[in-house]
């Protein structure tokens, strides 16, 4: 038996609203001349590497089979606040797999126990717990993923400015990481941080948390619809479109 259409009224005012959401994300990408979320950061090129998830597997295959993957990694201040102040730190990492789409994983800073990860908290340090706030669906499971500080790394520092400095002096790593709702957090790999990208090619990039996952994870529900809303709105003001090919190009 088929699912029962969306009626028509359901319809036309979810159209409407997602409508408004995309006005308001390009007026604010307008009014910042830049994008409407963590508008202020730095990109570099970077590495992921997949250990494999420990324990009982994901069903995912890019989580749970060992492999190496060229990467685009930014980091951001939401706000943005100024220097060192404290903010909500954003991680994006863009997985190049292979040439039909890439894996953007998109993370802000939050704390590592189940009741606080979906929760975004200002804090002042680069290095510490990113989640991805939203759950995502895997094998029927609402699962988080996360970047957890690496004590064995160089740190990250608190402004960007450090960020780009550490970077200029070793290549600093974070630990990728999976969860349940209620569960520990169980690594799978890691990301490693490389030679800073230019500015131009830092305003050009255009992540899609929704559409780029890989194949076994999805994301749904009215979290995972507000933010396509939004992040369609600022790439349109912004004149950017999300790379579908899992080209090394990072003019998207």
């Amino acid at each position: 038996m088929s699912a029962p259409s969306p009626h028509p009224v359901a319809s036309r005012a979810a159209t409407h609203a997602g409508a408004a959401l995309r006005l308001a994300a390009a007026a604010l990408a307008h009014l910042r001349r830049a994008r409407a979320l963590h508008p202020a950061g730095r990109s570099f090129a970077g590495e992921v590497t997949i250990w494999g998830t420990a324990g009982p597997p994901t069903g995912v295959a890019l989580l749970d089979e060992p492999g190496r993957y060229p990467a685009t990694v930014r980091l951001s201040k939401g706000v943005p606040t100024p220097g060192s102040w404290p903010d909500v730190l954003g991680l994006a990492v863009r997985v190049h797999l292979d040439e039909e789409r890439p894996f953007d994983l998109l993370a802000s800073s939050s704390a590592a126990p189940p009741a606080l990860r979906a929760v975004p908290l200002p804090r002042r340090r680069f290095a510490g717990t990113y989640t991805t706030i939203m759950p995502l669906h895997a094998g029927g499971r609402r699962v988080w993923l996360a970047a957890l500080a690496d004590p064995e790394s160089t740190d990250l520092g608190r402004s960007l400015a450090d960020v780009g400095a550490a970077t200029r002096a070793d290549e600093p790593r974070l630990v990728l990481a999976v969860a349940s709702a209620a569960g520990p957090w169980r690594p799978f790999g890691q990301v490693s941080i490389g030679t800073q990208l230019s500015a131009r090619q830092d305003a050009a990039l255009a992540f899609d948390p929704i559409g780029n996952l890989p194949a076994g994870l999805s994301a749904v529900g009215p979290m995972a619809w507000l933010r396509a809303q939004t992040y369609r709105g600022s790439r349109e003001a912004r004149g950017a479109r999300v790379q579908s090919g899992g080209s090394l190009g990072v003019t998207v």
